[in-house]
């Protein structure tokens, strides 16, 4: 009987020690950004292609690790010739730095709901670190097509200065040094199966 309850006991301890996958559902997620032109109104874009993942092992998910990866060539801000002229040489250079990429270091609790969020931001070949606002949701378990999920949400805002990281040149009366960065989604939790793809 010992050895039963010390087996039994054994796989409790490895099972909360596991790190689970929680991935983006991308048709209720988006990744973007609001800038200033001329000091007069605000321009929101976005990336189009990107992907999203944490992992985490406590069952209220606040150990959690994200990381996410960002193509500079999906920018989107519903102008195209903007969207050129930001993927060329005087802003992201994409054809030199196609990718933004950020992982989490810290994820740690506030108040509720409410969470600090610090990582390595790597953005036009320059990798700094960044603290950001996050809010938490979930995690709860919901009847799918595929049988029961669990699913959480994560909502993450903050203020970067492009010049940190090289990006663009110039006056900032024109495009506002500040970058306020919105990123929101669901996120679903992965079986082991999944997890390994």
């Amino acid at each position: 009987m010992k050895t039963i309850a010390l087996t039994v006991a054994s796989l409790f301890t490895l099972s909360a020690g596991y790190a689970q996958t929680w991935t983006a559902d991308k048709a209720h997620a988006k990744v973007g950004f609001t800038v200033t032109h001329l000091m007069l109104t605000e321009v929101d874009g976005n990336f189009k292609t990107y992907d999203a993942k944490f992992t985490a092992s406590k069952p209220d998910l606040s150990d959690a690790v994200l990381e996410l990866t960002a193509d500079v060539n999906s920018i989107n801000t519903d102008n195209d010739r903007r969207d050129t002229h930001l993927k060329g040489p005087e802003y992201f250079d994409a054809a030199k730095f196609p990718t933004l990429t950020f992982k989490s270091t810290s994820f740690k609790k506030v108040e509720g709901k409410k969470y600090k969020l610090t990582g390595d931001l790597t953005m036009h070949g320059v990798t700094k670190p960044v603290t950001l606002d996050a809010v938490l949701n979930g995690p709860i378990t919901m009847e799918g097509r595929g049988g029961k999920q669990e699913k959480a949400g994560l909502k993450i805002s903050g203020t970067i200065k492009r010049s940190d990281f090289g990006v663009g040149s110039g006056t900032t009366a024109v495009v506002s040094d500040e970058i306020e960065l919105k990123a929101n989604g669901e996120f679903v939790k992965q079986s082991e199966a999944q997890a390994a793809k």
